[in-house]
């Protein structure tokens, strides 16, 4: 019976779950038996990543023994757009 950790982080806080799961449950299953997707309806496994250890996975991928299973916010602006206004500034 694998355990696992679910955790969504926020730019102050993270709220993480640890749940026991069947053998050969999904990364999905897992998700869905922490109770994140409740907690937090703007999740949308269709669309935002999931990764374990860091890693990003399929959600349908097995979940293993002591994964950290981590679901991935939206960025909240793009990173080389922000570069490229920073590079303008410094030009003028």
């Amino acid at each position: 019976m694998p355990k696992v950790e679910v955790v969504y982080a926020f730019p102050d806080t993270v709220d993480a779950v640890t749940v026991k799961l069947a053998q050969g449950a999904s990364l999905r299953e897992a998700i869905a038996a922490s109770g994140m997707l409740e907690r937090h309806p703007e999740i949308d496994l269709a669309r935002q990543p999931v990764g374990v250890h860091g890693e990003v996975r399929p959600v349908g991928s097995a979940a293993v023994d002591g994964d950290r299973i981590e679901i991935y916010r939206p960025l909240a602006f793009d990173p080389k757009e922000a570069r490229r206004q920073r590079a303008k500034k410094q030009k003028a």
